[in-house]
């Protein structure tokens, strides 16, 4: 799809990859840019239409989509990591990180996929992670919500295929934002990724991987993971 004269909605929008999905959309010639976030007064982007948004509250998505109801491109970026393992984490914060990344996701797709029917199809990008094929000891709650945000993003792509609906994946590794803050590894510039998935899409692309690393995981899917993922590595 052209990005010039879509109307696209960012959720988690006041920083991070978010601020930079909302500032390239508005370069790039979007006609309307909704920039959301929980609290929209730390939102501060020159010609974005901001609005509150919490996609874990299910009476919040209703209220932003009955407003932003001309909505014909929906980037789910909102995101957190609590660093909580599977066995031992805190059971609440394992269950809001699948919240927030997997029925928050959910909600806003089955919120916005009859609007973008109505436009004609439009397009979805969910921002994954290299966790999503990448297991990790530390925290495995954020890698399990990753992996099931990636199953939602395949099996949604095959239910709104018959709306013409392009549903892109996008899958990075270390990005310098406020997740990744003091994190000692190398990390990819955050602009660079939200450019890559933007080109992923006007290219009607399913898949945008980012990096190197996240190219690696995704191969390593195929070969058993005793070979594989050694204990106590780090995942991103």
């Amino acid at each position: 799809m052209d990005i010039a004269n879509s109307v696209a909605l960012v959720t988690g929008a006041s920083r991070g990859l978010g601020r930079h999905f909302a500032t390239q959309l508005l370069e790039r010639g979007a006609s309307k840019v909704y920039a959301t976030a929980r609290n929209p007064e730390t939102v501060d982007l020159p010609g974005a239409e901001v609005l509150r948004l919490d996609i874990t509250d299910p009476a919040s998505v209703a209220a932003v989509a009955e407003v932003a109801s001309d909505v014909t491109l929906l980037v789910n970026n909102a995101g957190i990591i609590t660093i909580n393992g599977l066995v031992n984490g805190d059971l609440e914060q394992i269950e809001l990180e699948m919240d927030t990344a997997y029925y928050g996701p959910l909600r806003m797709i089955r919120a916005f996929a009859p609007i973008l029917r109505a436009g004609g199809g439009g397009a979805i990008v969910n921002v994954l992670s290299v966790a999503s094929w990448t297991p990790s000891e530390y925290w495995g709650a954020y890698s399990a919500a990753k992996a099931a945000a990636w199953s939602l993003t395949n099996s949604v792509r095959l239910e709104l295929s018959a709306q013409n609906t392009l549903v892109t994946g996008l899958y990075l590794g270390p990005t310098d934002t406020d997740m990744a803050k003091g994190q000692p590894f190398e990390k990819n510039d955050p602009a660079d990724v939200v450019r890559a998935a933007l080109d992923g899409v006007e290219a009607k692309q399913s898949e945008v991987i980012a990096d190197a690393r996240s190219a690696q995981a995704k191969a390593n899917l195929a070969l058993d993971p005793a070979t594989v993922y050694a204990p106590a590595a780090a995942t991103a």
